[in-house]
């Protein structure tokens, strides 16, 4: 199939207004990563310095959310608008937030451009993501539980992690991969360093408790939640306001659920070399100018889970 349909900035907004929300700032990309940083080593410390099973499920989630924060990081760089020097912007995303989680840019860039290329057609790479829903509510119940139990880790990380070796032994050839890199070799190099600062601060035991926990459980879920909050149910059609869907968050789920302003999906799609800082200021123009019928918007991520739970029930788009 072609191409969706793309969307000129310069019918929709003045050259000031398209400045104002285009023009990548120097610092505020790097200062999102520290960010991310600062609140995943002060979640650790607000458990280390208050050892209690509540601080724990908070920590846990704090640091969870910045995981997804640094995936949302490495999509920026993805799209070029984690720093305007292309370099710094490629390094930032491979070192300090791909590589810590297991990601490859090198491998997700052109994976995710395709999707963006190709939203909800079946060339997508992310349609199956979408195409399930809606489900029933004890399906997507089933879905959390085996997130936060670590189903979805064991499966995703651990078994693929192993399948190559595995492979080898047996004497299986396996398809390599279209794009070649080492995210094992980066994962293993930036956890090494976490491993040793902790160990070398008499904390042995936060690599595993807060580190590894946080990424097989409320990783997994929250970046579900995000994916169905983009894209399930938008009943996609050839206006390109309608691929994705923006989700109103709260000041509560932009802490646990979605960060960097991840949730502004719509405004993403259609300008999708906007830098996320960016985002707000968009969606608050285009409803200015009158756009908000023609986008899809929810009020929360309740609204989200309400209508992906909504299977043989009418639910409005």
């Amino acid at each position: 199939m072609p191409s969706v349909t793309r969307v000129d900035p310069k019918t929709i907004f003045t050259p000031e207004e398209w400045a104002r929300v285009s023009t990548q700032s120097v610092w505020m990309g790097p200062g999102l990563v520290v960010f991310a940083w600062a609140v995943i080593i002060g979640a650790g410390a607000l458990f280390i310095y208050f050892p209690n099973p509540l601080t724990y499920v908070l920590a846990v989630m704090l640091i969870g959310t910045r995981q997804l924060g640094l995936a949302i990081l490495e999509h920026e760089a993805a799209h070029g608008t984690l720093h305007p020097n292309a370099k710094l912007n490629d390094w930032m995303a491979e070192w300090l937030c791909g590589g810590p989680i297991g990601g490859s840019l090198k491998r997700y860039r052109p994976y995710h451009l395709t999707h963006h290329k190709y939203t909800e057609q079946p060339e997508d790479p992310d349609l199956g993501l979408s195409r399930p829903f809606p489900v029933t509510r004890g399906s997507i119940l089933r879905k959390f539980v085996r997130d936060l139990t670590g189903q979805t880790f064991f499966k995703q990380r651990i078994r693929q992690g192993v399948a190559p070796f595995i492979s080898h032994l047996q004497g299986q050839t396996r398809k390599q991969p279209r794009v070649q890199d080492e995210p094992g070799r980066r994962f293993w190099i930036t956890n090494g360093v976490l491993i040793v600062a902790t160990t070398a601060m008499g904390y042995w035991w936060a690599w595993p408790a807060l580190w590894i926990v946080p990424m097989a459980t409320w990783f997994p879920l929250v970046t579900r939640l995000r994916a169905m909050g983009e894209h399930a149910m938008v009943n996609t059609q050839d206006d390109p306001f309608t691929h994705a869907r923006t989700t109103l968050a709260n000041p509560l789920e932009r802490l646990f659920i979605a960060p960097f302003w991840v949730h502004y999906h719509c405004e993403h799609h259609c300008f999708m070399y906007v830098p996320c800082y960016n985002l707000e200021k968009a969606h608050k123009l285009l409803l200015q100018k009158g756009y908000r019928e023609r986008m899809r918007i929810t009020k929360g991520y309740a609204e989200v889970l309400k209508r992906c739970g909504s299977k043989g029930e009418a639910v409005a788009a």
